[in-house]
């Protein structure tokens, strides 16, 4: 019925209106075919760190998606979720952080570098902290607390007065 008054419209044959048709239909879902999406296979709560057991690749057949999601495996494997993530639905971007490089409580060494001369100690840091942020770290030996930067290897920075 709707094909005939759309024929009647444009005094279209069969073949050309088929041919009409098609591409209306096809030109949508296409576009969407080529985007993937990560989605959590389980429930994942905050905190949690993200295995790749939790985690599924699917394709986006919705065209309307945003972005901001995680379109990876990559992208998600060992972060750290900062909500709930719920099974079958895409992650968003914004819901992941990187996991700390030194934990509360922990032990680590300070390290305090004067020209040639380095001298460490023990330590245990105040706080959860990243590669690059300034903590505060109790040292071990004396009981006092010094701040420093978290460095790469793991260890705390401490700048000399």
């Amino acid at each position: 019925m709707m094909f005939r008054r759309i024929n009647r419209m444009f005094n279209l044959t069969g073949a050309v209106l088929l041919g009409v048709v098609m591409a209306i239909v096809t030109t949508g879902p296409a576009l969407a075919a080529d985007r993937f999406a990560v989605v959590p296979t389980d429930i994942i709560y905050p905190g949690e760190a993200i295995a790749d057991n939790k985690l599924q690749l699917v394709k986006v057949t919705n065209p309307n998606l945003g972005g901001g999601y995680a379109e990876t495996l990559s992208e998600v494997t060992g972060m750290l979720s900062t909500k709930t993530l719920l099974p079958g639905r895409t992650i968003p971007l914004t819901s992941l952080k990187r996991p700390y490089a030194v934990t509360r409580g922990s032990k680590l060494r300070l390290v305090v570098s004067i020209g040639n001369l380095t001298i460490s100690a023990g330590g245990s840091p105040m706080d959860d902290a990243n590669i690059g942020d300034v903590i505060r770290v109790r040292n071990l030996d004396s009981g006092q607390i010094v701040n420093g930067t978290v460095m790469a290897d793991g260890t705390v920075q401490v700048m000399a007065k």
